[in-house]
Parts: structure tokens; sequence; C-alpha cells
């Protein structure tokens, strides 16, 4: 293929089939959310640069896809716009704007793309599709378990069979760097290392540490703690502090939340961190056996409408990676579509027309064949090419005789048909009668 015929590097076309495919998995994950009693909310594309700037921190910015200004300030080379990064900070904005014309607390979900200016590469894309599900305004547990609960019956309804939320605290991962005595002002970017441990060797991050500021052996010693099989290592240092210790009650309670869920499918992970700096408080990763990364993560982030100028209200939410899951499962055979029945067309064009028309408003997905050959070993590899499971011919005996014959593309059997009875007999048989 010449190049200039290919999508942007990161991003990808999808066919047919593809595109069934997908919404057959975003209209699962809708109709789990809304059993959950949460609406949909819809965004632009694109938001202010100011709106998403310094809320994924230093290395989430960096990923943002500006636009340039445009028209008489186009040469400056400014950037005033950007594409979205998430789907939460456009949340948060739409809180702030609108206030009290949304019901407290807010639960919505949200389904779209987003975009990151990251290095493309397997399974990593420019540009793709999160689900997110959030409820604004509630700092009760029983908000943070629910996100849990939804992302955990949209995941099963996805056909993922093994997995397991990864939990901790923001409140916890401060304070164990309170307990290591790391300095106040090193403490995020120290995060955003310690979030590398199961991307890197635990040398590779204790090395990284070590750039960052820390001392040898305190980088050593925490990564070594984290590291470990044994979250009471991280437990016995987290009691020592008292951020430690109510982010360890805020890990309990959410495990005491979700005791319904299959047994093994919560657990705390101390080493799990999630990167962007609007987390405040309890946090998940979603890994699951056979797929790549993690594949929902989400948590609880209480300043972030506040930060965009709106009231300070608590917030809690999750995304389903549904781009990694997707590109993990096997298509299913009934998910490719073809034509139900494929009309032939060898003369009597109108009344070919008006049968097309009457197999639509059965409910029948149906093609006319607009080609310009009129041999009919050909139309019937176009119909084939369809996939179509019926064709129809009507050629000169069967218009002489008011007839039409009904090919079965899949046994090659043929009956004739009434031509009157013609979209009464197909609308049956696909429907099975």
């Amino acid at each position: 293929m010449a190049q200039a015929a290919e999508p942007a590097s990161g991003t990808r076309d999808f066919l047919a089939d593809d595109v069934r495919r997908r919404e057959r998995a975003f209209t699962t994950v809708r109709e789990v959310f809304e059993r959950y009693g949460f609406d949909p909310l819809v965004t632009p594309a694109f938001e202010r640069l100011d709106v998403l700037t310094g809320k994924y921190g230093d290395e989430g910015d960096k990923l943002i896809f500006k636009i340039l200004r445009r028209g008489e300030h186009e040469a400056s080379g400014e950037a005033d716009l950007a594409l979205r990064y998430d789907l939460t900070v456009p949340l948060a904005r739409v809180v702030a704007t609108y206030g009290n014309r949304l019901p407290t607390p807010y639960k919505r979900y949200a389904l779209g793309s987003v975009w990151r200016a990251d290095r493309p590469g397997r399974g990593r894309f420019r540009e793709f599709t999160q689900c997110d599900v959030d409820t604004v305004g509630s700092t009760s547990p029983l908000a943070d378990a629910e996100i849990l609960w939804a992302i955990h019956d949209a995941l099963e309804a996805l056909g993922i069979e093994q997995f397991r939320f990864e939990i901790n605290s923001r409140q916890a991962l401060f304070g164990l760097l309170d307990a290591y005595g790391v300095p106040a002002d090193l403490g995020g970017r120290v995060l955003i290392t310690l979030d590398k441990l199961d991307k890197l060797d635990p040398d590779a991050v204790s090395a990284e540490l070590v750039e960052r500021g820390l001392a040898t052996a305190t980088a050593s010693a925490l990564v070594a703690d984290l590291a470990s099989d044994d979250p009471d290592r991280v437990r016995k240092q987290l009691d020592g502090t008292e951020q430690g210790r109510a982010g360890l009650a805020e890990v309990d309670r959410l495990v005491e939340l979700t005791a319904g869920l299959p047994a093994g499918r919560v657990a705390f992970t101390p080493r799990m961190v999630r990167g962007l700096d609007y987390y405040t408080g309890p946090i998940f990763e979603v890994s699951a056996t056979g797929y790549p990364g993690s594949i929902a993560s989400g948590g609880r982030y209480d300043g972030l409408v506040a930060a965009l100028g709106g009231p300070d209200v608590p917030a809690c939410g999750g995304s389903i990676g549904i781009e990694r899951i997707l590109a993990s499962q096997q298509p299913s055979e009934t998910e490719a579509r073809g034509l139900d029945v494929a009309i032939t067309v060898l003369g009597a064009e109108a009344d070919l027309t008006a049968l097309a028309a009457a197999l639509r408003s059965a409910g029948l997905r149906v093609g006319v064949y607009l080609g310009s050959s009129g041999k009919l070993a050909k139309q019937l590899k176009w119909a084939n090419d369809q996939r179509a499971r019926f064709a129809v011919l009507y050629g000169r005996d069967e218009q002489a005789d008011g007839a039409v014959t009904i090919r079965d593309m899949h046994s090659g059997d043929q009956e004739r048909i009434a031509f009157t009875q013609a979209a009464a007999y197909l609308a049956a048989r696909v429907r099975g009668d």
C-alpha cells in the first residue's frame, strides 16, 4: 500500500465487521452501566488547552495533542486547544460548568475517542476509545465500591473470565513515602517512577529513584517492600504514619464492600501506583489472564472539579480499556454479517425495486446488484462476496411465470416461489420460521 494511502501513524481504519464487533462491545458496556443508574454524557473531541494541562503529571502533559491557533494567529505556532486526553477531565469541566443543573450525586458514563501523542507500537495507539463510568458528589465509600461492581459486571459481560482488581490508596502511598522519609517535593516524581515497577526491573526503578534525588539505601528499601509479594511488609510501614493508616482504612473498607465478588477478585496491591496527579484516595487497576497490561483502572479524584473552577465536590470513577480487550479476543463468527437477501438484476428493475422495498420493510438486510454485467454467474459471485444468505433470481422464465427463484447461498438449493409471496417467504426463512 502506498504510504499516502495509509492512515496516520497510531490510528486505524475499521471495516464493516470490525465496526460491528466494536459496536457490539460498546452496547454491552452501555447496558451494564445503565443498569447501575449511570446516565450518558458526550463532550467535544477537543478542549481548551488550559483545561487539560496540569492534570496528568509531567509525563502525561507531554502526550497532549495540541491544536495550533488558526486564521491570522496560525503563524505564531502557538496552541490554544487540544484533543481530549481522557474522558475524566472533560467530565470535571462539565460539572464545573453546569453546577446545579446536574443531579447530586451525578452518575455518568461516557464512551468516546481520546488522543495521546504517544509513540505508536503493538497495542498502543494515538487515537483510541475509552469507556468511563464516574460518580461526582459523593464521599461515601459505597460510590467507590459501586464503580468496581459496575466495571466487574461489564468485564464479565464482555466475556472476560479470570481477572483481578488490584487496589491501593493514594493516601497509603503518600503515607509510605512519609514512612521512608521521602521529601514532599519529591513525592510526585517518586510515585511516577514507582508506577513503572510492573514494566521495569526493580534495580532499574531503584536507579531512577536515585536519579530523582533519593538516597540509595532509601530507594532500595522502598522498592524491595513494594516489589515483594507480601503486602504485610508494606502494612507494617504504613501503620507508623497517620496518612498510611488512613489509606489502609480506605483499602480495607473497599475490600469489605466488594466481598460479594468472586473470591480473590479484589486484592490490596501496594506496588500499584496510578500515575495521574489528580487521584486523591482509593485507586485500582484490573489485570486479566491472557490480556496484556491493565484492562481497567480508576480511583477517587476529589479535587479535580475545583481545580477547573467548579465547586469543591468529591468524585470517583473508572475506565475500561476496551481496545486492549478487543485486540486480545478472537472475533466470533456471529459478528460477521452479510446480506440477508441479494437480488440479482436480469431485467424488470421496477419489480425488483419494489421487492427490495418490501423485504427491507420486513427488517431484512437487502442488496440489489448495481454492476453492469448481465451475466448471472457474475451476479451470484457478487452475492457470495456479500455473504448473502439467499439470492433472488428473476430472469425471463420467472418473469413470464410471475415467480422468482430463491437460491440458498449456503447449500445451493433453489426453490421457485410466486412473486407476490416472495417477500413473506424470505422473511420467514431468514427468521427461521
